[in-house]
């Protein structure tokens, strides 16, 4: 598996999750410049870019998480970010990262549930 998410679980509403995710067999001269997103598929809906980030950081959100998702990464590590607060119940879904154009073949994601 080239991308590993983790870190989802079940939340209350106004909770917050840090996502987690590695690109584990991309090597690092490929995975530094490449930008690098967090989608997210909910029930019976389809899979939605919520946040970008470039390889030197700039980074970019939809409407629906602005404000209330960070996303990072840590080339060094191979590592990149979705911390998520304000949690709501429209943001259970299925959590996946890939690069910005979903090339990279898909990982299992994580579960996020915010439920009360």
């Amino acid at each position: 598996v080239q991308l590993q998410a983790s870190g989802g679980g079940l939340v209350q509403p106004g909770g917050s999750l840090r996502l987690s995710c590695k690109a584990s067999r991309m090597i690092t001269s490929v995975f530094n410049p490449k930008t690098m997103g967090w989608y997210r598929q909910g029930p019976e809906k389809q899979r939605e870019l919520v946040a970008h980030i470039s390889g030197s950081g700039s980074t970019n959100y939809a409407d629906s998480v602005k404000g209330r998702f960070t996303i990072s990464r840590d080339n060094s590590r191979k590592m990149v970010y979705l911390q998520m607060t304000d949690l709501k119940p429209e943001d259970t879904a299925v959590y996946y990262c890939n690069d910005d154009h979903g090339r990279v073949p898909w990982g299992q994601g994580t579960q996020v549930t915010v439920s009360s």
